[in-house]
């Protein structure tokens, strides 16, 4: 059997029938891949989320400028949700769309300055196709599928099944992302070639976060680093999520889950995928080991998201998330 197909799969429609089986599927891929396939989600509309991805990005610049990040229409308050482009000289080509949940600043514990909070900011739409709407059901879909996710990885660990959750129950800094990646024509940067010289238009990282909830729809085109060590596509699997982990997840148990190394390759037509990045409240504290606080360890840190993340996000360079203001 090939190394790609060692992919768990996780089936939601069985996750309260066959509790145990489920949980230890989680635990095998998020120990030994960094990688699940999840079937079965309940209310998940994959081919109008399709809809959605194909509406907003073809758009019109207009619309387009009306919601793009700060840092491309200084007219624009929005620095960290909305919009933004392809910009010809990164190897990471894609234009993409970020929104969150919005919370209510009447009961906020946050200053008014922090952008991980920035109100969301959506396109015109014109009665026809309901984008927001959709979206932001879909987003409580994604939210609780994560909870799922990490409710069965606690079982499958032996531990208090709510041992990762409570971590996200009070405002949640979590972004959902669409993107396109348009294929190259000419001129790409070196760095975005691999080392066999086929054209990237994502080049080799880790997430930053917690989890990440992944529709691939049916494209080719990702691949993950095997525990081998070597670089392998992960096939399309139509109707189904694929979930990796982020370095904060892998940072709270140790590196006893692997937070999975993957890029995204020319496939040289219009590619779309979306992303949901679970990420804990701005002010939690991260810096201590999940599974030895439910064994009723001393793991008091006084290390936060907030801090910790910014400091990921500048190493790491993503061009999207350059020149965000200080607060």
């Amino acid at each position: 059997m090939s190394e790609m197909n060692h992919i768990p799969v996780v089936d939601l429609s069985k996750s309260k029938t066959h509790r145990m089986e489920e949980a230890m599927n989680v635990v095998n891929g998020l120990e030994n891949v960094g990688l699940l396939y999840v079937d079965n989600i309940k209310d998940f509309d994959f081919d109008k989320l399709m809809t959605c991805c194909r509406w907003v990005f073809n758009q019109s610049d207009d619309v387009k400028n009306n919601i793009l990040k700060k840092l491309w229409n200084n007219s624009n308050k929005n620095v960290y949700r909305g919009y933004f482009p392809v910009i010809e000289s990164q190897a990471s080509r894609k234009e993409g769309f970020d929104f969150g949940k919005d919370i209510d600043w009447s009961t906020a514990s946050v200053s008014p300055e922090n952008w991980f909070y920035e109100e969301s900011v959506w396109p015109k739409e014109d009665g026809k196709f309901p984008f927001k709407q959709f979206l932001q059901d879909l987003y409580g879909t994604m939210h609780e599928t994560a909870m799922e996710i990490l409710r069965l990885a606690a079982v499958g660990l032996g531990i208090e099944e709510h041992s990762f959750t409570d971590m996200f129950s009070y405002q949640p800094c979590s972004t959902f992302r669409l993107l396109h990646y348009p294929p190259w024509i000419d001129g790409p940067p070196d760095n975005a070639r691999t080392e066999d010289g086929r054209l990237m238009t994502t080049p080799d990282h880790t997430d930053s976060g917690f989890l990440t909830l992944l529709a691939t729809f049916s494209f080719q085109g990702l691949e993950y680093v095997t525990p081998n060590g070597n670089w392998m596509p992960v096939k399309p699997r139509p109707n189904s999520l694929v979930i990796n982990i982020g370095d904060l997840f892998s940072h709270m148990v140790g590196g006893r889950f692997k937070a999975t190394r993957h890029r995204v390759i020319d496939i040289g037509i219009d590619r779309f995928s979306v992303p949901f990045f679970l990420e804990p409240n701005y002010d939690r504290e991260v810096g201590f080991n999940l599974i030895e606080r439910s064994a009723g360890e001393d793991v008091s840190s006084c290390e936060k998201y907030g801090p910790w993340v910014n400091a990921q996000m500048a190493r790491k360079g993503f061009y999207e998330f350059v020149s965000l203001p200080k607060f």
